[in-house]
C-alpha cells in the first residue's frame, strides 16, 4: 500500500465533519462496544458483497481497531475503483488516543 493511502484520526476527522464517509470494518460485536460518531459498519468479510455502499466519486476513510483489517479494506476498495480510499492510521484506538468522540 503507499504511504498516501495513510492518514491520521486528525486528518480523517477533519474529512469527515467535510463530508467524507467513514466506514468501519470491524466485526458487529466491536462496532456495538464503541464506534466512532457518523461511521458505517460493513465488517471487512462483507466488503465484497456490499461494495455498491461505497461511493467512487467521494472520499472514504475506513477504520479498524489499530489499523491492518482497514489496511487490507483499503487496498481491495482501491483495486476496485474506490481511489480516494484511505486508512486511518491506528484504528480507533488511536482516534481516541487523539481525544476524537466515540460513542458507547
Amino acid at each position: 500500500m503507499s504511504e498516501s493511502s495513510e492518514v491520521s484520526p486528525k486528518v480523517a476527522s477533519e474529512a469527515i465533519a467535510n463530508g467524507a464517509m467513514l466506514v468501519d470494518v470491524r466485526e458487529k460485536s466491536e462496532y456495538d462496544d464503541v464506534r466512532i460518531p457518523g461511521s458505517v459498519l460493513i465488517p471487512l468479510g462483507e466488503l465484497p458483497a456490499r461494495l455498491a455502499e461505497i461511493p467512487a466519486d467521494r472520499d472514504v476513510y475506513v477504520h479498524c481497531r489499530m489499523g491492518a483489517r482497514s489496511a487490507r479494506a483499503v487496498d481491495y476498495l482501491r483495486t476496485f475503483g474506490r481511489h480516494n480510499s484511505y486508512n486511518v492510521t491506528g484504528g480507533i484506538d488511536a482516534w481516541q488516543d487523539a481525544g476524537l468522540p466515540v460513542d458507547h
